[in-house]
């Protein structure tokens, strides 16, 4: 590697479920690494060598990169070779990008920029975003020359790129690691500054790219996906409406060799698929009728599942007079957005179990093997586990196939089962 692209020191802000990895990851292969994070709790844990989040093989790289000295954790942003900004980029009621994080994240590292960094903005952002975060930086820094979208004659003090994460959770360790990216600079050289940096820690292919083509990339795969799942959804709902089984069409519809439906679901959740198609609607809104028609469908999901368990609760006080909804019991099992993962960030089962809280007069039961307590809003719930779901709840709602959870099935005849796992 040439000398020009010499990164001593790696600082990563923003120490959540993609942050914290990638700095693990790169510390991991030999450079020195401060991640910053407003969070003292995550930055103290990070130091004893422990972690605040789930996720498979993190803890034994994090304990032994904080052991060796090359991963060190810090609520304020230190001097460094190389800035990764991975922090939230939440939507608004409006379902527009909120870049209030990202913007932050730039104020904080503009007083320790200095010539010759490199910012890179791994935040899933709108089209636009890196120039708008350039702006700020540009503000803040009158004496550091920063580049201009397209503009690729002249050096600059800082090389600002924009390279979206990609990876899935539970398999962020190996994705990191293995997955391709797209590295979109700035300008050409912001670009191969950025390409150098990648190559530390990633073996999947890297490609060179502008930076809003590589925006737009990560809001193009988010929203392929929504719209595919939409699809599996909307299915669902046809055969719910025809009281037919649509894991069954599905299985026969997919022996069709250029023809692959996904399986339903509860709706979509994550801090990605069900927040990013957004952001393209946001800037080309009359452009994508399709991507906000996938975006209500699986949104109306949640609805429709409580729709269904509002009929199971009908049907079993219908066969049991002798009961009343006080003492109906409900078992939601399963409250992360995935399977196997305790993420409950956007989670569509999350928000069914939670309104079914608010309107059900008796007791509901969660089921999440992965969390050891509910958060603080879901106190109306009481968290317990498989086996104890099984023998005491009326009715079973299963939202979330968590492997444990395919062991065995309730024997009841009253189950709303939105993954196909026990009931079709």
């Amino acid at each position: 590697m040439t000398s020009h692209h010499v990164f001593n020191t790696i600082s990563v802000i923003g120490l959540g479920y993609i942050g914290l990895p990638t700095a693990a990851v790169i510390a991991g292969s030999g450079t020195h690494v401060i991640g910053v994070d407003v969070n003292q709790n995550a930055v103290d844990t990070i130091n004893r060598g422990e972690i605040h989040i789930v996720e498979p093989k993190l803890d034994e790289i994090v304990q032994r990169t904080v052991k060796s000295g090359h991963l060190k954790a810090s609520t304020k942003a230190v001097s460094a070779d190389a800035f990764l900004i991975a922090v939230p980029t939440p939507i608004t009621e409006e379902k527009a990008a909120d870049l209030s994080y990202v913007l932050s994240a730039g104020r904080s590292i503009a007083p320790v920029l200095k010539k010759g960094d490199i910012v890179v903005l791994e935040s899933t952002s709108p089209v636009g975003a890196t120039e708008t975060l350039v702006q700020a930086l540009k503000e803040l820094r009158a004496d550091l020359t920063f580049p201009d979208w397209n503009d690729n004659n002249g050096s600059v003090d800082i090389h600002v790129a924009y390279c979206p994460e990609r990876v899935l959770p539970g398999q962020v360790v190996e994705e990191l690691v293995s997955n391709d990216r797209a590295i979109g600079g700035m300008t050409k050289i912001c670009t191969d500054k950025a390409m150098a940096l990648y190559k530390l820690f990633v073996d999947g292919e890297l490609f060179p790219t502008d930076t809003r083509s590589a925006e737009l990339c990560k809001l193009a795969e988010n929203a392929f996906r929504d719209v595919n799942i939409a699809y599996a959804n909307e299915l669902a709902n046809v055969c719910e409406k025809l009281d037919m089984n649509v894991w069954e069409v599905i299985r026969l519809a997919n022996r069709h060799p250029r023809v692959n439906i996904l399986q339903p679901g509860p709706g979509v959740g994550g801090h990605c698929i069900a927040v990013d198609p957004w952001f393209i609607a946001e800037v080309a809104p009359k452009e994508t009728p399709l991507i906000q028609a996938a975006r209500n469908v699986n949104d109306g999901r949640p609805h429709r599942v409580l729709d269904r368990i509002a009929v199971e609760k009908t049907r079993f006080l219908n066969d049991h007079k002798d009961r009343s909804e006080q003492d109906l019991k409900i078992a939601c099992y399963g409250l992360a957005f995935k399977p196997n993962i305790d993420d409950l960030r956007e989670s569509p089962a999350l928000e069914i179990a939670t309104a079914l809280s608010k309107s059900h007069k008796g007791m509901v039961l969660a089921v999440e093997p992965n969390t050891t307590a509910l958060p603080d809003h879901l106190s109306a719930m009481t968290l317990t586990d498989f086996e104890q779901a099984k023998s005491e709840a009326d009715i079973h709602v299963m939202l979330v196939d968590h492997a444990p959870f395919k062991t065995s099935a309730p024997a009841s005849d009253y189950i709303v089962d939105v993954k196909g796992l026990w009931k079709p």
